[in-house]
């Protein structure tokens, strides 16, 4: 007989999205294989890495899909998750780690809760610590409060830290706007209802913009601490930090567009040309100041960056 860790086979599958981490997919593949015999994906985005030859050797009961080119995060996840037969599929970075039980807790709290398309975990770094994972959609008061960084200063009031989806403590299951997409439990029905992933979002903001078009279509999206999962977070990313970082305030910009319009979509985009210009002007002065050569070059970066998204909003119009 199965585990009781391996009772949902056939009620959960799991996609793993891939780039260039084939250490950290191999561990998270060992973990995952551990908690269940259902169907496992992978998306590799041409890694160069070796990580598609590593899961062909190490890992042969798991389904391959090795692209030829990087399609991007949700053209990937809509590729492995497509190819899915079970009713839940838990979408996972390649960067995470699940203990034993995981599949089994989510696919329980899926059945318990019928309007919930989408179920996030709790998501914990490496040491351990909470990982903040719930997070509102955009409007002008809380990106200002993000791109100023009050909202981290109001966390630490005991009495205001409740009131921020981003410092409140995560220990009990609720109903929120949109979870981290580092683990996703997935209602496949939902999900195809709503066709998925938008594709022309290359890489962030494609789990809120989901998010965002599931409760349009009357779901809901649920936090559940019923399950722990390690998220060491921009294992990915991080080889290519400037172009990320780029792409992470482009898609966003793109989302706040998808969810405002007129009045609202006009103050979100002066609020993000104001903290560009803030943010050039902060390490324009850095720059004066640092001798270090490692640290001279990361600052000229973060100025290009800076720089490339005050042109990209520029073109906006409300």
């Amino acid at each position: 007989m199965f585990s009781s860790s391996c009772d949902n086979s056939g009620t959960v599958a799991v996609a793993i999205v891939n780039y260039n981490t084939r250490d950290h997919l191999r561990a998270c593949l060992s973990s995952v294989l551990a908690d269940t015999r259902g169907e496992v994906v992978v998306a590799d985005n041409a890694s160069s890495d070796g990580s598609a030859e590593m899961v062909r050797s190490d890992f042969p009961s798991v389904a391959l899909y090795a692209n030829q080119t990087n399609r991007g995060y949700g053209a990937a996840a809509n590729q492995a998750i497509a190819s899915c037969r079970a009713p839940y599929v838990l979408l996972l970075n390649s960067d995470t780690r699940l203990a034993p039980g995981t599949l089994l807790r989510l696919s329980e709290y899926l059945d318990q809760h019928p309007a919930a398309a989408i179920v996030g975990p709790r998501l914990v770094h490496s040491d351990g610590k909470l990982q903040a994972s719930c997070y509102p959609f955009p409007t002008p008061l809380n990106v200002f409060l993000e791109q100023s960084s009050l909202d981290r200063l109001l966390g630490r009031v005991p009495l205001l830290r409740g009131l921020s989806l981003r410092t409140w403590p995560h220990t009990r299951p609720r109903v929120v706007p949109y979870v981290v997409g580092a683990a996703l439990a997935i209602r496949r029905a939902a999900f195809e209802q709503v066709g998925g992933f938008d594709e022309s979002i290359f890489m962030y903001s494609e789990e809120a913009d989901l998010s965002y078009r599931l409760a349009q279509a009357g779901w809901q999206t649920h936090f559940a601490p019923v399950a722990t999962v390690v998220h060491v977070e921009a294992a990915s990313t991080a080889q290519r930090r400037a172009e990320m970082l780029y792409r992470l305030y482009v898609s966003n910009m793109r989302f706040y567009q998808r969810c405002n319009s007129g009045a609202a979509l006009a103050a979100l985009v002066l609020i993000v040309k104001g903290s560009m210009l803030a943010k050039l002007i902060r390490d324009s002065l850095r720059l004066l100041f640092t001798r270090e050569p490692q640290a001279r070059a990361r600052v000229a970066e973060n100025i290009g960056v800076w720089q490339r998204v005050l042109t990209s909003v520029v073109g906006i119009r409300a």
